[in-house]
């Protein structure tokens, strides 16, 4: 399934949607129609709702989108519960997750990165994936503008893939992940570079170069909808980011170093993971302004039109105001 959270023309109330190539069914209306009934707990309602009973809730999400596809017509009054994807308002699939773990994954990127400065990979990179924690409360979803902060003249996307934690789990073995992960997305990490630079030169990381807006979406894909794509503990998932049309960014999810396996173990370390955690994989390489250099593309300005796509899981679209 392909899970949104959206909102109808005209309203601020979020609903959750089951996205069905340009059209979205809203479940929980859907669920009032073809089974009366089944969903008393209200988890239809939101997918934050949803992620807290991930066990139970999947499934009776999916009853009642097959039940929907099912019907047809022979209910008249389940087109009241379909909606043109082009007339909603998409949000980020999670409203406020608990936290964002966003790690360091692909070894190209690092290299990459840290060689536009004449630094080496550290040998401590190799021995655990590190991650740092974003923002919760800067989450915008497909279509939303972001703003370039007023503070940076080298804005910048990072082209990632993200999971979403669906079980409450803490001790995570390495080859038990796909069982607390709810699904994937697309993750851009907007990032003000020259800030960025300074604050990793005192050495505390990622801080207010990355606390201004992080983009997600457009939906939260099952984990079977890209099981054909499985590579043993990784997803042949090509990855791909344009900027006004142009395509500048091009990799691969199973070029990854570390796998979701390998992160999610490494931050549930004797620590709980909650539903509605992220957890991004960092950067592909040459996926962002930083490694392509400014021959290629200069910075983000407003105006530009940012637009990640990742093989099935579709795309993320932002515009610079």
């Amino acid at each position: 399934m392909r899970l949104v959270s959206f909102s109808r023309s005209g309203t601020a109330e979020r609903s959750l949607g089951a996205l069905e190539g340009d059209r979205i069914l809203e479940l929980g209306a859907a669920a009032s129609i073809v089974a009366p009934g089944l969903d008393s707990a209200g988890r239809l309602r939101s997918l934050d709702l949803l992620l807290g009973d991930w066990e139970r809730g999947l499934p009776l999400a999916r009853s009642v989108f097959e039940r929907a596809l099912s019907a047809g017509s022979k209910h008249p009054n389940l087109a009241s519960a379909w909606h043109a994807r082009a007339r909603v308002t998409l949000h980020a699939p999670i409203s406020r997750p608990p936290t964002i773990r966003d790690f360091y994954a692909f070894e190209a990127h690092v290299k990459n990165a840290r060689g536009r400065r004449g630094l080496p990979v550290p040998a401590e990179w190799y021995e655990f994936p590190a991650f740092y924690f974003s923002n919760p409360g800067t989450l915008v979803g497909d279509g939303a503008p972001v703003s370039k902060p007023s503070w940076t003249e080298a804005l910048d996307y990072e082209l990632e893939i993200a999971c979403v934690i669906g079980t409450r789990a803490r001790n995570v073995p390495i080859d038990q992940w796909r069982s607390i992960v709810a699904g994937f997305t697309i993750l851009n990490d907007w990032s003000a570079r020259d800030v960025q630079r300074k604050e990793m030169a005192i050495g505390l990381g990622p801080a207010k170069g990355k606390d201004f807006a992080t983009s997600l979406g457009p939906a939260l894909v099952t984990l079977d909808e890209v099981e054909a794509k499985r590579t043993g503990d990784r997803h042949d998932l090509t990855m791909e980011a344009r900027v006004n049309g142009a395509s500048l960014s091009h990799g691969n999810a199973k070029d990854m170093h570390y796998t979701f396996g390998q992160m999610i173990a490494r931050a549930s370390q004797d620590v709980y993971l909650f539903p509605g955690d992220i957890i991004g994989s960092g950067t592909v390489g040459n996926g962002c302004l930083l490694e392509l250099g400014e021959k290629v593309h200069p910075w983000l300005k407003p105006g530009d039109e940012v637009v990640l796509e990742i093989e099935r899981l579709g795309t993320l679209t932002n515009t610079i105001v």
